[in-house]
C-alpha cells in the first residue's frame, strides 16, 4: 500500500500488511521534505492501521516488541 503524508509532501511511503497490521517497509525520501526520524515511522504506522481499523493489532505488534 503506498501512502502520502502531509508532513512529508513530496516523499512516498510503502506499506506492507504483516499478519494483521501494515507495517511500514519502504519509504522513498525526498531531499525537500526533513529527515524521518523512528517516532514519525511509528506515528504513520499507527495512522494508517487506526484508519483500516487495526490499531488493536498494532498496538499487540508494538508490546510485544517492549
Amino acid at each position: 500500500m503506498r501512502g502520502y503524508l502531509d508532513k512529508f509532501p513530496n516523499s512516498t511511503f510503502y506499506f506492507r500488511r504483516i499478519r494483521n497490521y501494515f507495517s511500514l517497509q519502504l519509504l522513498e525520501w525526498h531531499e525537500d521534505d526533513s529527515e524521518v526520524s523512528p517516532s514519525d515511522r511509528e506515528e504513520m504506522q499507527l495512522l494508517l492501521n487506526r484508519a483500516l481499523g487495526r490499531e488493536n493489532a498494532n498496538h499487540s505488534r508494538v508490546a510485544s516488541k517492549k
